[in-house]
């Protein structure tokens, strides 16, 4: 008999269930069995099912949100957290901003603030009060992390407040906006843009400029402070003459950008590599005259080493007669004289 069974045995012997009842019979007093109550707040036939979606939406956000998992995509050239929160496959989201403020790009800019349904009254006093911030990555420092939560805090205070109702809020990811940012000519994050007359009208500011703490930012702008400083209003500016110049310039950068972001950074890694050695090569290839020299050059060399070269020596007396004395003659010689 095996030793396995004993412990089954055992528990079996112990078991005291009961789970039919012999009924009333006569002269037994009445009582009242509760059955087990049903989960609140769940309906009936539904809790197994909502509880399996929920362990499978958290085993999916361990899994893709796991470290070694973002990393091994990350070296792919790929970001897995952004793609699964696109797609639903993940509760988290897609970038670490309040999500109330609008996420402004290349696509839906005309859209949300040129083509805006405004009356004439409502288009004289519309302002957008964008930020250009890089905190969306690893790559943004902490001055992009820390003017994001100056900005999100004074919109939560304007909000309570209530006191802009012509002021709306967005916000740009310099590392995915190319468009905008090339027309713009914004080169670095984060900035401030002011935005009025339906995207015409442009205005920058540094954070650094306000010197930001709490309270900066909303006193710039309930002050009127940002209608006071000096437009954009250069040729490259929007309805100057050379306009055209950064329209077509980021058209070409957005193309090239929606392009080389499908590519593995592995592969833009050996392909930039690649690049730099045939620029370098080229730059450093000689002209024909320096090849004519050089030839020319090595062509002498070669005929002198192969020149023969002239015996100078004297031939002796002993050599000339045709006799050859040994050491051990010489020496023989010497001794009988």
């Amino acid at each position: 008999m095996k030793v396995f069974w004993l412990p089954l045995i055992f528990l079996s012997l112990n078991v005291n269930g009961q789970y039919f009842s012999e009924g009333w019979k006569p002269g037994q007093a009445v009582t009242s069995e509760s059955s087990a109550p049903l989960p609140t707040g769940v309906p009936s036939g539904t809790g197994h099912s909502d509880d399996s979606q929920k362990s499978q939406q958290l085993s999916v956000d361990g899994i893709l949100n796991s470290p070694w998992i973002s990393s091994l995509f990350a070296k792919a050239g790929v970001n897995i957290s952004s793609i699964a929160s696109t797609v639903g496959l993940s509760s988290k989201a897609a970038y670490p901003w309040d999500p109330r403020i609008p996420l402004i790009t290349d696509t839906n800019f005309d859209d949300m603030i040129v083509d805006e349904e405004l009356t004439l009254e409502e288009e004289r006093n519309r302002t957008w009060l964008i930020v250009v911030s890089t905190s969306a990555t690893n790559k943004g420092g902490g001055i992009s992390q820390f003017v994001d939560r100056i900005f999100d805090e004074t919109y939560n205070e304007t909000l309570t407040a209530g006191d802009l109702p012509d002021l709306r809020w967005g916000r740009i990811d310099y590392l995915n906006v190319t468009y905008l940012t090339t027309k713009w000519g914004v080169w670095q994050a984060p900035t401030f843009v002011i935005l009025q007359n339906r995207g015409q009208t442009l205005r920058f500011v540094k954070p650094q400029w306000l010197r930001l703490h709490e309270g900066a930012l909303r006193t710039f702008l309930t002050t009127g402070m940002h209608n006071e400083l000096p437009p954009w209003d250069s040729s490259f500016a929007p309805g100057g003459s050379n306009e055209y110049i950064l329209h077509y310039m980021a058209l070409v950068l957005m193309k090239f950008y929606n392009v080389v972001i499908k590519v593995p950074g592995w592969i833009m890694y050996i392909a930039s590599g690649s690049l730099a050695s045939f620029i370098i090569h080229l730059l450093h290839r000689p002209t024909k005259k320096d090849e004519v020299k050089a030839q020319a050059a090595l062509n002498n060399t070669h005929n002198v080493v192969a020149a023969p070269v002239a015996d100078t020596t004297v031939p002796s007396a002993a050599a000339a007669s045709g006799s050859t004395a040994t050491a051990r003659q010489v020496k023989q010689r010497k001794s009988k004289k």
